[in-house]
């Protein structure tokens, strides 16, 4: 009977959620509290229950990184302001 589900799981065709703003903020806040009181965090069903979050509420993006510092021996913007001004 196992492979039965399998195959009915495969044949049958996705079909989107229509959820509404407040319905998706209750499916994402019971995913967020049932992955976080798992015991088992590595689990299979647990990866798909993340994997099913970051669909419904994907994270924020990261912020972009600093810039890669001057070589040394480049003087700064300060350093060659003082040097422009006459003392």
């Amino acid at each position: 009977m196992r492979w039965l589900r399998c195959l009915c799981a495969v044949d049958s065709p996705r079909m989107p959620l229509d959820l509404d703003d407040i319905e998706r903020a209750a499916l994402v806040a019971l995913l967020r509290a049932q992955i976080e009181n798992t015991r088992w965090p590595l689990a299979p069903r647990t990866k798909a229950l993340r994997a099913i979050l970051a669909k419904l509420a994907p994270p924020p993006p990261r912020p972009e990184p600093y810039s890669a510092p001057k070589p040394v021996g480049e003087p700064s913007l300060v350093l060659a302001k003082k040097k422009r001004r006459p003392s």
